[in-house]
């Protein structure tokens, strides 16, 4: 055993990581998620599934390429667990984890594996200066990683801090996001096939503002991902 392994298993002794999903700790070779989490992530494969539940929650609303979610967001799951340590918990690396994991199914529909950049919907700089980072953009990291595409977190921008969608209703979401976004850098992103992502799509209320932002600039096309959905 190597002197680095010693010592990272004598630490691990002491001061064990746990699994984001389920709470019991990793073993040699688990990194933030277990692989009996992996293994039963609530997967849509709706990257393969033209007209999917996404799609529809979309439809009429924006102009889209492809629109997805890698998982159902189901109350109590593995994915809800994970998502609620990467917004609230400081645990930004599952984001990428999981990023990663997504963006390689993405690759797997010539769709998705056509897009030319990466942008993750961006938050109140104030906002993320409390949480320590944009989990859209860990998530984006993991997905520039698998699917060798830029990700770009500087040519787009939120303006207003806005309150938390949790809790308001369709319409009240829509309205709580109406122009809070700009594009500061057209130039970066014109004639580009963008794929704009988030954590979670309920309503799609700020996908459907971040993309009429984006849409503005010349010749841009538009395909989303989200990592989870809400299962309706």
């Amino acid at each position: 055993m190597s002197l680095t392994a010693f010592f990272k298993d004598f630490f691990h002794l002491f001061y064990p990581s746990y699994c984001c999903g389920c709470g019991t700790s990793l073993v040699n070779g688990e990194k933030v998620i277990c692989l009996q989490c992996l293994q039963n992530l609530p997967l849509t494969h709706f990257h393969l599934q033209k007209n999917n539940m996404v799609e529809k929650t979309l439809m009429g609303r924006i102009p889209y390429e492809r629109a997805t979610a890698y998982c159902y967001f189901q109350k109590g799951s593995i994915i809800q667990h994970a998502i609620h340590q990467l917004k609230y918990k400081g645990n930004w690396e599952v984001g990428v984890i999981l990023g990663e994991m997504m963006g390689q199914t993405l690759m797997e529909s010539p769709d998705f594996a056509n897009i030319d950049i990466i942008i993750p919907i961006p938050i109140h700089p104030k906002k993320q200066a409390k949480r320590g980072y944009n989990q859209s953009e860990m998530i984006g990291k993991g997905l520039q990683k698998s699917m060798h595409k830029p990700l770009d977190t500087t040519s787009f921008i939120r303006l207003k801090n806005t309150s938390s969608q949790t809790k308001k209703t369709r319409y009240s979401r829509w309205k709580n996001v109406e122009d809070i976004f700009r594009v500061i850098h057209p130039e970066n992103l014109q004639n580009k096939h963008i794929l704009l992502i988030d954590d979670v799509i309920t309503t799609g209320s700020t996908l459907e503002a971040a993309a009429a932002c984006l849409l503005r600039t010349n010749n841009v096309k538009i395909s989303i991902a989200c990592l989870a959905c809400a299962n309706h």
